[in-house]
């Protein structure tokens, strides 16, 4: 029997690598993006791609280190097997994109440069200055360009994902898209679709994605039947421009390259920051976290950038939050060849050269640690058995997730320079599953016909009906802006739930006045009005399951960082003290470990509301443990918490002894 064609949804590195691997399989691809494929978001990523490597490793680093960094980073709210396979094949996904082409940075002697990014010791990322996935991209779009020319790629540019097709089994069939110029509906039947669509940051309104990143084919997934796995986890990066049209990203790589982040102990100081001495200024985050300075962690770095402030009060300015990010220090030439492109945008829109003047920057929504639930097959070696069916499968069978749009690699926090190297390894590793799943299942011609024509007629209806709604009385731009507005207040740095509940009340308010907005454009080419009014009404669903998810989940872990349910450093100064806080400390630890260390998993139930479970997280490859960077008495919980894994260890091994073992 013939292979089937894969239906890839989403031309961003991890649409890219999959596209490129199946064609390398000998499957046809058609590849459908909503933006030309070298438009797609993945182009914005700044910083680094993460591997262990030659000099790492003469340091001691190797794969199980990037393997704990990466689950200790994320609270261990992620499956282990995934993670560690994806830490497995990092040296050799740097290795082909080497060969591909990127020109990542060099030392002098012709070896890959490396940098080091948050959450590690180690110069783990390589990276091509700072437009590391503009390269990335580019290199992958030239190989998925050539099998596009022998006839093994087919590309859908300017084309929306409006549904999956699904037959009476609930296996996914194929999908229904519309092009976004001529405003036609299409049917594509696959042997199976691959969801590769990217973050939601457009439903906080302001974010540092681009603007096409409103999540909607995820949301219309979802609305189909996928679950959604650990919504409430929104990564808020430490340092980006404010804007008043958007949030522009400045990479962590400023940081890595010794960018170094403070505020004048003055409160506003007026001063030209250059003016005011060393010794008046407070370097917070080397101060509180020496061990990892300005590269600990994204979540740890932007709450104390929002804490100092608001709750210290020493913000730069009166009327805008913000604090330093300074380079001056660093040579020019070293700016300029290392961190070019992040300079050049904040030199284009602030005015001012940061080479010469620190740089005022303030955390900004970033990145959806959450996203689709997908399956996978662990291997006796503890990583994943490639080519199974499992793999990256969500629970709609046939529907697969990669990339930031599926939750599987950075639990509860996501380490800088990770992000590339999950959607390239999900992208590559998910192509053996899916050349195995075409031609799989039997399928009647005549009935699959029937099921994509009545898709395509919902979805006509659907767009007559909203194109028939010239009288409405909301705007669908403004009930946007209201919505970005409230989740960005309520779920973002800080949760609380007396503001979560009313703020849950109040996005289901907006999803019903949202079935009452005027759409201006009533005509049918390139009418972006109607475009954008179906994705607002799909941001709804996922706000929803982030507000919940939020609200039910009461504890602190990674992103999600709620101040009633915070475990504070230790206060007693004495031995005797210090020890007996220690014990309550592991004590309250464990216990919110067995209570909270599980998967939210939310389900559509009906009006868009989510139904939520738990859903238990493989951790047996490495044993949760305490997350402390720079908690204050960290050495005494970790002396404790070391002696209680010791003893559990040594239980454990005499229980597994067999009777008279030892006599």
């Amino acid at each position: 029997m013939a292979h089937e064609r894969v239906l890839v949804v989403g031309g961003g590195l991890a649409g890219l690598a999959a596209t490129m691997r199946l064609a390398e399989l000998g499957i046809d691809v058609d590849l459908v993006s909503l933006v030309p494929v070298k438009r797609s978001h993945s182009v914005c990523a700044q910083g680094g791609i993460n591997s262990v490597n030659a000099l790492t490793r003469q340091q001691g680093d190797s794969e199980w280190k990037h393997f704990d960094d990466t689950v200790y980073g994320g609270d261990f709210l992620q499956h282990q097997p995934p993670v560690k396979e994806m830490a497995d094949w990092g040296p050799k996904i740097i290795d082909l994109m080497d060969r591909l082409g990127v020109p990542f940075n060099r030392t002098s002697e012709g070896f890959r440069d490396q940098r080091r990014f948050g959450g590690t010791l180690y110069k783990r990322t390589a990276f091509a200055g700072a437009t590391t996935g503009q390269q990335l991209l580019y290199a992958l779009d030239e190989q998925v360009r050539r099998w596009e020319v022998e006839g093994k790629v087919r590309k859908w540019e300017f084309w929306d994902f409006l549904a999956p097709v699904l037959d009476e089994t609930g296996r996914c069939r194929g999908a229904v898209c519309q092009d976004l110029v001529t405003m036609e509906f299409r049917s594509f039947p696959a042997g199976a679709v691959v969801l590769a669509t990217g973050g939601n940051g457009l439903i906080y309104g302001r974010s540092t994605m681009s603007m096409v990143c409103t999540g909607s084919a995820v949301s219309r997934a979802y609305q189909a039947g996928a679950w959604y796995g650990n919504g409430e986890f929104i990564q808020v990066h430490p340092t980006a421009i404010p804007g008043a049209d958007k949030l522009r990203l400045m990479s962590e790589s400023a940081r890595g390259e010794g960018g170094r982040v403070w505020v004048p102990r003055k409160p506003q100081d007026p001063r030209d920051p250059r003016s005011i001495p060393e010794s008046e200024r407070s370097y917070f985050l080397e101060e509180r976290y020496p061990k990892y300075g300005n590269l600990v962690p994204r979540d740890i770095a932007t709450r104390e950038i929002f804490d100092i402030c608001t709750t210290e009060g020493l913000s730069v300015e009166q009327d805008r939050l913000c604090v330093y990010l300074d380079l001056t220090h660093i040579p020019r030439e070293t700016l300029d060849r290392k961190l070019g492109g992040i300079l050049e945008i904040y030199e284009k829109f602030q005015g001012v050269d940061p080479r010469v003047t620190p740089m005022k920057i303030f955390p900004a929504v970033h990145y959806s640690m959450g996203g689709l639930w997908v399956d996978y097959e662990r291997s006796a070696t503890g990583g994943l058995v490639e080519g199974s069916f499992r793999n990256q499968q969500t629970s709609i069978p046939g529907l697969y997730a990669i990339g930031e749009c599926d939750y599987q690699y950075h639990g509860a926090n996501r380490l800088g320079a990770n992000s590339l190297l999950s959607c390239i390894f999900s992208g590559l590793f998910v192509a053996p599953t899916l050349a195995n799943a075409c031609g799989s299942g039997s399928r009647a011609a005549g009935d699959e016909s029937r099921l994509f024509d009545q898709e395509v007629r919902r979805q006509e209806e659907r767009h007559r009906s909203l194109l028939a709604r010239t009288a409405g009385v909301e705007n669908p731009y403004g009930l946007h802006q209201e919505l970005g507005t409230l989740m960005t207040r309520v779920a973002t740095v800080v949760r609380r739930n007396d503001q979560l509940v009313p703020a849950y009340d109040e996005v289901c308010r907006m999803a019903e006045r949202w079935t009452r907005c005027a759409v201006s454009d009533t005509g049918n080419w390139t009418n972006q009005n109607v475009v954008f009014t179906k994705a607002l009404g799909d941001m709804f669903p996922i706000a929803k399951l982030i507000l919940k998810g939020a609200l039910l989940r009461d504890e602190c872990r990674g992103a999600h960082f709620k101040p009633a349910f915070a475990m504070p450093g230790l206060k007693a100064t004495d031995p005797v003290g210090r020890r007996q806080e220690a014990e309550q400390w592991c004590d309250t630890f464990e216990a919110n470990t067995r209570r909270w260390l599980k998967s939210t998993i939310a389900t559509c139930g009906p009006g868009g509301d989510p139904e939520i479970s738990y859903q238990d997280v493989d951790t047996s490859l490495i044993p949760p443990r305490p997350r402390l960077y720079g908690l204050v008495g960290a050495d005494a919980i970790e002396e404790v918490w070391k002696e209680r894994s010791a003893r559990a260890t040594d239980h454990a091994g005499r229980a597994a002894q067999p009777a008279g073992a030892g006599a």
